[in-house]
């Protein structure tokens, strides 16, 4: 990029941000061409930018030669560091708050900030740009019009696992985030929940040079990430398709026969959560289904 272009986007930027309010600005997920012209303006033009890590996001702000100060804002400070920035917010100063990529708050720091300068009457105005999750999602071959979003899943297994069970009837389309040396563990773990033919599709690496998007029977997919250790490297989504109506109706009918046989033996409140468990269906139906067993008898 000129200087001549750079000096451009800082004059166009000047007037397009007012004072003492609060931009959520998404960054590129890789590729650092997939920044809007608008994004661009935006962190020319204030007076700081609340950055996850400083030295990453320099990356991005050294190639468009953006000179704006910059702050570290993440995890482990937000909750410390957000009356700061709100305050700075008081002093009209104009403040971007970026991601190491993609949008802010999606599986990122900046809820806290947020927040805090909607309680206290600051404006919040979004710079709408890359998601990982939703860039899968356009590429994915899965249904779009319905889907549900869970970022990352539980690091250990049995909360991962008991997660996955939660939503194992669930109908609408689900999206996860992962780290590479997590994968293999959460493949494994969706073919022992959601059975190994359930469709799942692995995005990694979005935008970049090894980019890939593989859908198959998870059980299929999971071999395929097994024996090419390239494919449990970089940034990760995975998507997995809903449980169809038909499958869900069987689902139901199985776990009230199971349910049947469990009530010989145990309480109902003992038996409907062991059917839950071993069937995916959620205990309060099985429950109610229960209730009216005993009604009827």
């Amino acid at each position: 990029m000129s200087n001549n272009n750079a000096t451009e986007i800082e004059k166009q930027g000047k007037a397009s941000v007012d004072k003492g309010v609060l931009y959520v600005v998404a960054t590129p997920i890789g590729n650092l061409a997939d920044v809007s012209q608008r994004a661009l303006e935006v962190l020319a033009a204030v007076d700081i930018i609340a950055a996850e890590d400083t030295r990453h996001s320099g990356r991005l702000l050294q190639q468009y030669q953006i000179t704006s100060k910059i702050l570290a804002l993440h995890d482990h400070n937000e909750r410390d560091r957000a009356p700061d920035v709100v305050q700075r917010l008081a002093q009209g100063k104009s403040v971007a708050l970026i991601s190491d990529a993609g949008t802010p708050l999606i599986s990122d720091p900046g809820f806290h900030l947020v927040r805090l300068a909607h309680e206290q009457g600051f404006r919040v105005v979004p710079i709408p740009g890359a998601s990982a999750m939703l860039a899968a999602l356009s590429a994915a071959g899965l249904p779009s019009d319905r889907f549900v979003f869970e970022g990352f899943l539980p690091s250990k297994g049995t909360a991962r696992k008991k997660r996955l069970e939660v939503m194992a009837a669930e109908s609408r389309t689900l999206i996860f985030y992962e780290a590479p040396h997590r994968i293999l563990d959460t493949l494994t773990d969706m073919v022992e929940v959601f059975g190994a033919d359930r469709h799942v599709v692995l995005a990694r690496e979005l935008t970049k040079t090894f980019e890939t998007i593989k859908g198959d029977a998870v059980g299929n997919l999971l071999d395929w990430v097994k024996n090419d250790p390239d494919q449990q490297k970089g940034e990760m989504v995975l998507l997995v398709k809903g449980l169809e109506a038909e499958a869900n109706h069987s689902n139901e009918q199985e776990a009230q026969r199971i349910l049947k046989i469990l009530l010989e033996e145990l309480s109902l409140s003992q038996a409907s959560a062991l059917a839950a468990k071993i069937t995916g269906i959620r205990k309060k139906p099985l429950y109610q289904f229960g209730l009216t067993l005993s009604e009827s008898n």
